[in-house]
């Protein structure tokens, strides 16, 4: 074998090892937030919401609401620890650079990571969490078979009459605020333009509730923190405390 096709096969395989370490990479960050998520879910939520109910069916139900919102809580996650993983890793590439078993902390990992959480965002976004809301409340349509599959068919009607009126109105939108013509023709770049334009349009929503409803809970968060604390007694005067005192115990005194 030439020294040539010897150097294209080395970086293949090196390519392809680098592939396969980011895939088991992202699944275990991925299984671990997933884990937690559970557990932060199971804890948080009522206990009659998915173990006291009777039926089977219902019960089958709410467990793959469960599970799909597990994975979009999971997502959320690392949508959020994504930047300060970067940051981390990127510190901690300046402070090694020599060191062998930390070189997985590289752009390329961090890019991919990016790419799924983006993906996986707009997943959970656009499908996932409407459908598991429509799951749990569906019943199938009249006339079928009950069962796991009926509620499965309703729920992918009402998703996709779900979607093409909000894709519908994300089109309208962009038609009004566009002046070309482009704008106005097809859906043909749903996934290039419209679909990251609706995930900005709720990205923003997010951010207005956010400034609206962060000052509400700073203020909850100190008035509970002020009744839980004991207030401090340095600056309290002592003496004005026994005069008062001493009143309570006269006035005490002359009414026996």
């Amino acid at each position: 074998m030439a020294p040539l096709e010897q150097d294209a096969l080395a970086v293949r395989e090196q390519l392809f090892h680098e592939r396969v370490r980011e895939c088991i990479i992202c699944a275990l960050l991925f299984a671990s937030l997933y884990i937690l998520c559970h557990f932060i879910i199971t804890h948080f939520k009522k206990h009659t919401d998915f173990t006291a109910v009777h039926d089977d069916e219902d019960a089958a139900v709410n467990r793959i609401a469960l599970g799909l919102c597990t994975f979009t809580l999971a997502v959320a996650l690392g949508a959020v620890l994504l930047l300060p993983f970067s940051i981390i890793s990127n510190e901690v590439l300046l402070s090694f650079p020599q060191n062998y078993y930390i070189q997985w902390l590289n752009g390329s990992l961090v890019h991919g990571l990016w790419n799924l959480v983006f993906l996986f965002s707009n997943l959970s976004l656009v499908f996932l969490m409407p459908f598991a809301y429509f799951f749990t409340e569906s019943e199938g349509f009249a006339g079928s078979k009950k069962g796991i599959m009926a509620r499965v068919y309703e729920t992918s009607v009402v998703l996709l009459l779900l979607t093409l009126l909000v894709l519908g109105m994300v089109w309208v939108a962009s038609a009004i605020v566009g002046d070309d013509a482009a704008s106005r023709q097809s859906l043909y770049d749903l996934w290039e333009y419209y679909l990251p334009y609706l995930y900005s349009c709720i990205s923003l929503f997010g951010v207005l509730l956010l400034l609206l409803f962060t000052p509400f809970g700073l203020s909850t968060m100190f008035t509970v923190t002020g009744k839980l604390l004991v207030k401090p007694r340095l600056l309290e005067d002592l003496d004005e405390q026994l005069s008062c005192t001493r009143f309570e115990e006269a006035a005490v005194s002359r009414r026996i």
